[in-house]
This record gives structure tokens, C-alpha cells and sequence, in this order.
């Protein structure tokens, strides 16, 4: 099939979108299948369109669905749709009764659908290879916090907790990601000047991050909202262990009965989890081991077998 994956982040970004629709092309393209990958359609025939996000891809799906109205098309939900956008927004909103399937990447995400667009909605979970080696420092417990910084991402709850951890000078917050407004890096500067356990290391390249996760002893992910994020699949990759903000999108990838949980916005319970990890063993072989048995969901043969029943379901 001729695939027209259309994804709003450009050729130069590294968000998560990004990621999504190279290694998605690519599995199709394993597959069979020609894929153009572009942030907006073309105008160019397609046997199929796949769409990231509902509501800023809303103009190429509409235009694709009004010049081919019998081609197949199927929408990927991100965490700003399902827990934002289709809620407010008439561009997505539109967008969800335009396809002719509805992708989430978690299986919380179906949730969050109306009942009459469910049967039409397929989960599909991401996948990570890690193959960055190395071993966390014996010396201090390090945990990674990886991600732009924007707002709803809740960046800067790591390093808010290390006020109640002032007893644990050996601990860090290494924090990767580019900041997506003015205010946001003036605040990871005042951040670092105000402690010196927490680092801001800015944009790096995703090989780099990889680096930087398997050689921490934890994962903080603090969003607000989640669509299925691509990297607690590299942190099961990695065999790292996960906190999250307890938000749907994350017990979808994590599960209901995960204890790493904390609430969401509350640098007190995030603290509480961090002294958790850090100080009894156990608890922390118990994330290890639990976070290991995830990991099985997140292989990349399973979301190559997604894509090709998304596919089939076309083909019939």
C-alpha cells in the first residue's frame, strides 16, 4: 500500500511524535508498504493516510478525507488529544468522526473515548531497543527526568522534590530536554542555582539521552498528561525502574497495581517516592522486577504486529 503518515512535529524535531513516525515508517516499510512521512499532506494519492494527532493534523485529514472519501484513514490519539483536545477542540473532535479507526498507544486511552467511537479504536503500544550500556554511579543515586519543558509535561516537579530530600546529598536530578519558552529555561537556571543536586542538560541528541537513562537508577515521569510516553518503553528496555504521576496515561503503560505512583503536581508524595527508591532495597528490586515484566508489551515484534492488524484490517 501506498501510506501517507502525517505527523505535526518536522524532520529536525525530537519530540515524541517525532520518534513515533520515523520508527512507524520504517516498521511499514519492513512490512511492504511505501511510506511518505510529512508534517502536512501533500495533496498525493494514498491507499492510506495514518495521522498523528487529532487536532494538529486536523487540515490534513480533512482535505484527505474530502478528495479520497472511500481510502482508508486512521488517527493516532496523543496524550493532548485524549485527555485535552477532543474534549474542547472541534478540529479534533471532527477528526475522531473522520477516521475510520482511532489508534492509542495505552490501553487507559480507550477511556477517554465516547462509547459509540470504541469499536472503532485500536491499541497499539510502542516499542524501544536500548542499546546504550554503562552502569548508574556507585557514588550517588541518580535520577533521569527526560523531556521538552513544557507545561504539560510538569517538568520541574524532580527538582522541586529534592527541597524535602535535603538529607540525601548523594542524590541528582539529571533533567534532558529542550525548553519550549523563555520562562521555562529561566526557571531550570534558577533551579540549578537554588540546588546544585539537580542538572538541566538542555537538548541532546536521543542517542545521548539513552545514554543518560540506562546509566541512572530511576525515571521520574511527572506529566500531567500522557498519550502512551515512548520513554517509560526505553526505560523497560533498559531494565529502570519508573515513577509516574498517577494520570491515566500512565497506569496505561505502567498498570493499575504499579506502587511507583505518586500524585500528580505533589513534589511532597514525588519526594516520598524518590526516598523509597533510594534507601530501601527491596522496594527498589520490587520496581526492577515489575518494570522487567512490562517490558514484554514494549518489544518492537509486538507493535510491527500491531501496525500489520491495523493494516489487514484495510486489506480485507
Amino acid at each position: 500500500m501506498k501510506i501517507a503518515l502525517i505527523t505535526p512535529a518536522g524532520a529536525r524535531s525530537r519530540s515524541g511524535n517525532r520518534h513515533t513516525a520515523a520508527r512507524w515508517a520504517a516498521m511499514l516499510r519492513s512490512l511492504g508498504h511505501r511510506v511518505r512521512v510529512s508534517v502536512r499532506w501533500d495533496g498525493r494519492a494514498a491507499d492510506l493516510m495514518i495521522a498523528l494527532h487529532a487536532r494538529r493534523s486536523h487540515d490534513s485529514i480533512r482535505r484527505f478525507r474530502e478528495r479520497f472519501p472511500a481510502s482508508p484513514l486512521a488517527v493516532v490519539l496523543t496524550g493532548t488529544d485524549l485527555y485535552r483536545d477532543i474534549r474542547t477542540d472541534r478540529e479534533a473532535q471532527a477528526s475522531l468522526v473522520l477516521a475510520d479507526r482511532l489508534v492509542v498507544l495505552q490501553d487507559m486511552g480507550k477511556l477517554e473515548l465516547p462509547a459509540r467511537l470504541r469499536r472503532k479504536t485500536r491499541v497499539i503500544y510502542q516499542s524501544a531497543e536500548v542499546h546504550a550500556s554503562g552502569e548508574p554511579p556507585s557514588s550517588r543515586f541518580r535520577v533521569a527526568v527526560i523531556g521538552h519543558l513544557r507545561e504539560e509535561k510538569d517538568p520541574f516537579r524532580g527538582a522541586l522534590a529534592l527541597a524535602h530530600l535535603r538529607d540525601l546529598p548523594e542524590l541528582e536530578v539529571v533533567h534532558l530536554g529542550e525548553a519550549l519558552s523563555r520562562d521555562m529555561s529561566r526557571e531550570a537556571q534558577r533551579l540549578m542555582q537554588s540546588d546544585r543536586r539537580y542538572r538541566w542538560l538542555g537538548n541532546v541528541p536521543h542517542w545521548a539521552a539513552l545514554r543518560w537513562l540506562s546509566r541512572s537508577h530511576a525515571l521520574v515521569v511527572s506529566s500531567r498528561m500522557e498519550g502512551g510516553a515512548n520513554v517509560i518503553c526505553e526505560a523497560a528496555a533498559a531494565g529502570v525502574p519508573v515513577i509516574a504521576s498517577r494520570v491515566s496515561g500512565n497506569i496505561g503503560m505502567l498498570g493499575r497495581g504499579y506502587p511507583g505512583y505518586y500524585a500528580l503536581a505533589d513534589e511532597r508524595a514525588l519526594a516520598r517516592q524518590i526516598r523509597r527508591v533510594a534507601s530501601d532495597s527491596p522496594y527498589y528490586a520490587r520496581l526492577k522486577r515489575l518494570i522487567a515484566v512490562r517490558r514484554s508489551l514494549f518489544l518492537p515484534e509486538n507493535e510491527r504486529r500491531g501496525l500489520r492488524r491495523l493494516i489487514a484490517e484495510f486489506e480485507s
